[in-house]
């Protein structure tokens, strides 16, 4: 395999520029943020097609926030997808997916590239939608579309390498009431079944290094044999996959590629935790990106609210990257109201999850929303909330009091604020 010049391998030279962008937004050292991209520990999709505000994903940094957006086959409108897009980065969104099936899917892909944030994509869907079926999708034909993205200036794209012959006979061996639920993965089980051959992407591997590094695009290495239901949590297709996704993990990083894992799926609150470690060891600590994880199946309607729970215990158990889930899932494809609310409800997770690593910003806005109650400046408060435009406007229904309207005059602060000494709270560094 010939090495191309990659963000990765820059960093085992010195300090790229990308790092050292990073490294002032996460209050990390230089040298130690290169050294994190290097080991594979932070990844930092950033396509040099294509100039837009960077994200650092993975040790050390803040929990970030993905928004998917994209048509279907069903509903089919461009501009209501840009729409969205636009109203995920108003709302704090880190990072965006284009997972678009109807449509022109390379204008839409290109409108999206517009917008400034990394995008993602899963260029298996194309593929389908170009062959007809996921039967008839070749080898050709996928690694066409994967250059093709990359070219347009994708920064990391969703690729199930795992989806092998040996995760699929553990799938056969140990059936699931669900099934396959990843649409990625689904369309790689249904390749291997039409030919009886492996998946292209685990055969060709290195070649699909080759692409990614020559376009310096991260892999997400696919959770294709993700459970769909907590009945399914347990069984071994799931690991299978993981012991893969490891061994790839290692062979990305050995070829300057940065890459991230995706998982686990549905899994109860109580396996959260293992499975994250569990991932994080196989992967060599390698950042992870969670679609949830979903902790109830019996929530349709609040999914957003199951996945921000599932999220926030995974990001106290090291993962990095979080996948909005919007109160639409399962039910029908999201609209501008469900993206607004699922990235709020992410973005709360992620906040929580940035807490448990001790990072210094994260840590100085909940003291200035503390000393900010204090005052009862709300002003300051406003500033302070994750949400501020929607604390405005509940706050403001009753009318401009110096409280809120809950308790009024008997507000517990506004009465001992001047009897109890102020401690000698210090922002930190």
């Amino acid at each position: 395999m010939v090495l191309m010049h990659t963000l990765a391998l820059a960093c085992l030279r010195g300090v790229p520029p990308e790092v050292e962008t990073i490294a002032r937004e996460e209050d990390l050292a230089p040298h130690a943020a290169a050294r994190a991209v290097a080991r594979g520990r932070i990844v930092i999709p950033a396509n040099p097609t294509r100039p837009h505000r960077l994200c650092a994903i993975g040790e050390g940094c803040r929990v970030r926030v993905n928004v998917n957006i994209g048509t279907s086959g069903t509903r089919c409108d461009e501009d209501l997808e840009v729409e969205k897009a636009k109203a995920a980065l108003r709302e704090g969104a880190d990072a965006l997916m284009d997972l678009s099936t109807g449509g022109d899917l390379v204008r839409i892909r290109r409108r999206i590239l517009e917008l400034d944030a990394p995008v993602g994509t899963v260029p298996v869907y194309e593929a389908v939608r170009r062959a007809g079926s996921a039967a008839d999708v070749d080898t050709d034909l996928l690694f066409k579309v994967i250059r093709e993205h990359c070219r347009q200036g994708v920064d990391f794209l969703t690729l199930h390498c795992g989806v092998n012959n040996q995760a699929l006979a553990s799938l056969k061996a140990d059936p699931r009431t669900m099934g396959v639920v990843s649409r990625g993965g689904a369309f790689h089980v249904a390749m291997m079944a039409a030919t009886g051959e492996e998946n292209p992407l685990y055969a060709e591997y290195d070649y699909l290094l080759e692409i990614l590094s020559e376009h310096d695009v991260v892999v997400s290495l696919g959770d294709g044999m993700r459970p769909g239901a907590l009945v399914d949590a347990g069984r071994l297709a799931k690991t299978t996959e993981y012991l893969t996704l490891g061994h790839l993990a290692k062979r990305a990083l050995a070829a300057g590629v940065q890459r991230m894992i995706e998982g686990p799926g549905h899994i109860p609150a109580d396996q959260v935790g293992y499975n994250v470690r569990m991932i994080k060891e196989l992967t060599d600590g390698a950042p992870l990106y969670l679609l949830g994880p979903l902790v109830t199946d019996v929530a349709p309607g609040y999914d957003h609210v199951v996945g921000a729970i599932g999220g926030a215990i995974a990001c106290m158990n090291g993962a990095d990257f979080l996948c909005m889930v919007s109160p639409s899932e399962h039910l029908a494809l999201p609209d501008v109201r469900d993206i607004v609310e699922g990235t709020r409800v992410a973005k709360i997770a992620a906040h929580v999850g940035s807490l448990s690593r001790a990072a210094a910003h994260t840590k100085n806005r909940e003291i200035r929303m503390a000393e900010a109650r204090r005052a009862l400046d709300w002003e300051k408060q406003f500033e302070a909330a994750l949400a501020p435009g929607e604390a405005r406007r509940i706050h403001e229904r009753d009318g401009e009091i110096e409280t809120c309207s809950m308790c009024g005059d008997l507000c517990a602060v506004k009465m001992v604020r001047d009897i109890l000494p102020v401690p000698e709270e210090r922002m930190e560094p």
